[in-house]
């Protein structure tokens, strides 16, 4: 899943970049207080989206 997608999935879904760090991103989960990394790379394996979205409290997004 391309980087991007999973971002605006993450934004969609009420999530906001908390801060940048040197190789990842840091998202924050206002609604449970949740906290993941995003990697800076330009492909997310889905092993690791699943795990971010878990993390984070939220569905996963769908595959298109």
């Amino acid at each position: 899943m391309k980087r991007s997608k999973l971002i605006r999935h993450l934004e969609k879904n009420g999530c906001y970049l908390l801060r940048e760090g040197s190789s990842h991103s840091l998202f924050f989960n206002p609604h449970n207080n949740a906290i993941s990394t995003v990697p800076r790379h330009s492909e997310v394996k889905k092993f690791t989206s699943q795990k971010i979205c878990k993390d984070l409290g939220i569905a996963m997004p769908h595959e298109n």
